[in-house]
């Protein structure tokens, strides 16, 4: 009999742990695989997740990490419940100011990674089975400054939602969760210093936790929805970049930060 598991990418810090701790939401699991670069994070899980932890110590910025998870698919067989992708990262400072090798990183790890563990993994989905993919608020416009993240979520975000209606009919869904700032380490790497002090987001008009984050994540996927938003200034931003000319939003981003 196959073991239902669950896959939780980026789990060593931040909305992945949350999730790794709270995965009994999605039900009963006979293992939880946890994938991150950091194996020595990973394993802390052992003590904080109700059901066997399998540590996979994978960089899913290289794509020789897409044959070994498929490999292990491949011999495990397993009944995947869910699948959870909240690798990632940032860079807050003009693009031309970033080496181009972390650029390509952060798409790599962003869309390409997100995009081969959805494929690699729903063969071994049933129905009932649930997808959640971290995008972000960032996702619905286009953002100076933080140019190449902004345009990478918008990918997750659109992805997310047209595989959604692709997997319907085999009854597993996506969801696609965008969050507004969350207080993780994300801000370690993402947030740069120029020479004079001075960084990019001066303001952060809220600042959640991953707590309030990944309750709302899990009710919204666990519901069907396809898109998940925690905080009124989430909704709001979803539907004032809808409505308005990105010029005029681009504008308003760069006076509240300040940025010429």
């Amino acid at each position: 009999m196959a073991k239902k598991t669950a896959v939780i990418t980026g789990a060593s810090g931040g909305i992945g742990k949350r999730f790794a701790e709270t995965v009994e939401r999605a039900g009963s699991f006979d293992e939880v695989w946890v994938i991150a670069r950091r194996p020595e994070r990973l394993e802390v899980l052992k003590n904080m997740v109700p059901f066997p932890v399998r540590v996979l110590a994978l960089d899913l910025t290289d794509r020789a990490s897409f044959d070994t998870y498929a490999a292990l698919l491949e011999s495990e067989q397993p009944e995947v419940g869910v699948l959870i992708n909240c690798s990632g990262f940032g860079k807050f400072c003009a693009t031309t100011d970033v080496p181009l090798s972390e650029n390509l990183n952060m798409v790599d790890l962003n869309c390409q990674a997100l995009m081969a563990m959805c494929q690699l993994t729903l063969p071994y989905m049933k129905s009932g089975g649930h997808i959640i993919n971290i995008a972000s608020v960032a996702a619905y416009q286009p953002i100076p400054y933080i140019n190449v993240y902004a345009a990478s979520k918008a990918f997750v975000l659109s992805y997310s939602r047209a595989l959604a209606r692709e997997v319907k009919k085999s009854g597993v869904s996506v969801c696609a969760v965008c969050p507004f700032w969350t207080k993780t380490e994300f801000f370690n790497r993402s947030v740069v210093t120029d020479k004079n002090g001075g960084t990019v987001v001066k303001k952060y008009v809220a600042m959640y936790t991953p707590e309030q984050i990944v309750d709302r994540a899990w009710r919204d996927a666990l519901s069907g929805r396809d898109m998940s938003r925690y905080g009124f200034k989430a909704i709001a931003q979803g539907i004032l970049t809808k409505l308005l000319p990105h010029s005029l939003v681009m504008n308003v981003w760069q006076s509240q930060q300040k940025l010429k």
